[in-house]
């Protein structure tokens, strides 16, 4: 009798991990939708960019249905937690920090953080002490300029391109944000003719993490781990790469370390 009630107890016990365990065929994905040219929303008003396209692509490999929703960066994590998406896919540096909060896939792009300022005033010398900065707020960005740089003047935004209009306007001296997004975001657009790259890079991962990855709950290990064979998948069949170049024109996937 004994033999039979556990028999049955191990059956439901198997029964119960499979209603409860997940195919993750439908994924829920969370980004800024600000931040180009990793996501933004264009005039049609649909989300597009570098990670739109990984997203999709990757996606595809995994043979899930992904949809895309934009979410204001200083929410993104409660979302997350509150289970209102599944996982973050917005250019998020994985960090020591975040670590705790939640689990991150592999990195998918690694790149440096620079300052940029008006052009002629500060060059390579330029020192952040005592100036008018300008960072997204909760951001790395915001915790290396306080932890390090207590003096500065930082000022908050709710996004980067909003930190950048009050560069242009002259309210700043210079904005702080991933050297990439800079460039392309920005130094390259007629806006940013008249700007530049200031100071020294930023490549220590005590502070700027160990490259991008996307976030899930910590929980959802299952999860992370798909993203993870998207990935190897997208990179050993070129496609990654064929995306990145199509953006940036290189591929951006380790940057800081091969620039």
């Amino acid at each position: 009798m004994k033999k039979i009630i556990s028999l049955a107890l191990i059956g439901l016990f198997l029964t119960s991990f499979s209603i409860s365990a997940k195919d993750w065929s439908k994924i829920r994905v969370a980004t800024e939708g600000a931040y180009p040219p990793f996501n933004f929303v264009d005039k049609s008003g649909k989300l597009q960019g570098f990670e739109i396209d990984i997203l999709k692509a990757l996606c595809k490999e995994i043979k899930a249905e992904c949809s895309v929703i934009a979410q204001e960066w200083g929410g993104v994590i409660p979302g997350l937690l509150a289970r209102k998406y599944d996982i973050i896919v917005g250019s998020m540096s994985i960090t020591e920090d975040r670590k705790k909060k939640v689990l991150f896939s592999d990195k998918y792009f690694d790149t440096p953080t620079r300052f940029v300022a008006k052009k002629g005033i500060y060059g390579a010398d330029f020192d952040p002490a005592n100036k008018k900065l300008g960072v997204q707020h909760s951001t790395i960005f915001q915790e290396f300029l306080a932890a390090n740089f207590p003096s500065t003047k930082t000022k908050l935004y709710g996004t980067t391109e909003e930190a950048l209009l009050d560069l242009q306007s002259g309210r700043l001296d210079a904005v702080m944000a991933d050297g990439l997004f800079l460039l392309d975001g920005f130094l390259n657009t007629e806006g940013g003719k008249d700007y530049e790259f200031v100071g020294k890079v930023y490549l220590d991962p005590k502070w700027f993490g160990k490259g991008i990855g996307a976030a899930v709950r910590k929980q959802d290990k299952e999860l992370a781990e798909k993203f993870n064979l998207g990935i190897r998948l997208i990179r050993e069949k070129g496609i990654y790469q064929k995306i990145s170049k199509k953006w940036f024109g290189v591929d951006i996937y380790d940057l800081v370390n091969n620039p």
